[in-house]
């Protein structure tokens, strides 16, 4: 019998990649989405939505609307959410309806109509800061820079001595610090899940995403993704804007490889109750990204811009320990760091981008949430 699948938000980035892998496995894919206007520019079908998707246009705030999404539905995949680190933190009420109100909706409707599986999209950003080394090699779950150490344009994570400590990967046992509005809704969504798929029977998935990048992203929207913004800056022949000093680490995942593991949580027995990263396991600084952007799009000369400021609830190190994704769900990443580039440069050729980076940017100095 063939499984129908919702996902909520699947007319978006990863959403609709996650369509595809889901039908061409012989799924039945429903999908429920607002097309908000910052992700999407026309209140319409995005023209790259497999046309074996059904489309249900509508809020995942509006009961009645769940309620109908969920007719007949198997699984739920809940990616529907407000995104953006800087925008969260003054869209506060924005984000916490969408974020956590919507969720609400979504559980409240599904303790009338259980599904058999429920994989929420949960975010690295719950983990703040990553984990270190110390010198002997023991790994410690550092503290949070204090505003007084960026004031000085003190960037690095140290030690009680004042020692700066080494990067590691970062495992599901970290402690989560949540360090902004997005990341708070982001771990209640997680946690609302889990909590209330275990009450009621509904074995629940947290998939905490790390950096994804790949084709489909939003190239207008400012809170899209850093891959995203650098690529909108460059097409409209701007440099990069980049905080701190550049040499922050992130875990940069292929969209491709991240639904073939949102997939394998589907099919997955062990994975319930359980929360997985899901990264590609390696690290790069922005600066790094930034120049690797350039040299694919033929803008090598166009220098980044180091502005040597910090965005209010921003960490400096985090990249993935994807060990507990590998041997639960069998999840080993497929598209390395070049391939994935190449291919969204090729995307790139066909696409235009309005860049609001700079006026994103403006929006959180304005309101004092830059030092």
């Amino acid at each position: 019998m063939v499984k129908r699948i919702l996902i909520t938000g699947g007319a978006g980035f990863v959403g609709s990649h996650l369509a595809d892998e889901l039908l061409s496995h012989g799924y039945e894919v429903r999908i429920l989405d607002n097309l908000t206007p910052q992700v999407h520019s026309r209140n319409e079908r995005p023209q790259y939505l497999n046309d074996g998707a059904e489309l249900v246009i509508g809020d995942i705030r509006d009961p009645e609307t769940v309620i109908r999404a969920l007719d007949d539905v198997d699984a739920v995949f809940h990616f529907a959410a407000a995104v953006g680190v800087g925008q969260s933190m003054y869209q506060i009420a924005h984000y916490t309806s969408v974020n956590c109100n919507g969720t609400a909706v979504l559980l409240e409707a599904l303790t009338k109509k259980k599904v058999e599986r429920l994989i929420v999209a949960s975010s690295m950003s719950i983990y703040g800061e990553g984990v270190y080394c110390l010198p002997d090699g023991a790994r410690v779950e550092a503290r949070e820079r204090s505003l007084a150490q960026l004031s000085l344009r003190d960037w690095e994570i140290r030690d009680n001595h004042s020692n700066p400590l080494q990067p590691a990967p970062t495992p599901e046992t970290k402690t989560p610090a949540i360090p902004s509005v997005y990341a708070i809704t982001k771990y209640q969504q997680e946690r609302i899940c889990l909590t209330t798929g275990q009450a009621y029977g509904i074995p629940t998935v947290a998939l905490r995403f790390f950096n994804i990048f790949g084709t489909r992203q939003a190239l207008s929207n400012p809170y899209t993704g850093v891959l995203a913004n650098f690529a909108s800056r460059l097409m409209n022949d701007h440099a990069p804007l980049i905080m701190e000093d550049g040499r922050q680490r992130r875990d940069f995942v292929n969209v491709r490889d991240v639904v073939r593991a949102c997939r394998l949580a589907l099919e997955s027995p062990a994975a319930a109750g359980m929360a997985f990263n899901i990264g590609s396991g390696q690290s790069h600084t922005v600066l790094e990204i930034a120049r690797a952007m350039a040299r694919i799009l033929g803008k090598e000369s166009i220098e980044p811009e180091i502005t040597g400021d910090y965005r209010k609830g921003d960490i400096r190190n985090c990249f993935a320990d994807i060990s507990m994704a590998r041997s639960i769900l069998g999840y080993a990443p497929q598209i390395g760091f070049d391939e994935g580039l190449s291919e969204l440069a090729q995307w790139l050729e066909g696409q235009s981008a309005v860049d609001c980076v700079a006026r994103a940017r403006e929006e959180l100095v304005t309101r004092g949430l830059t030092l």
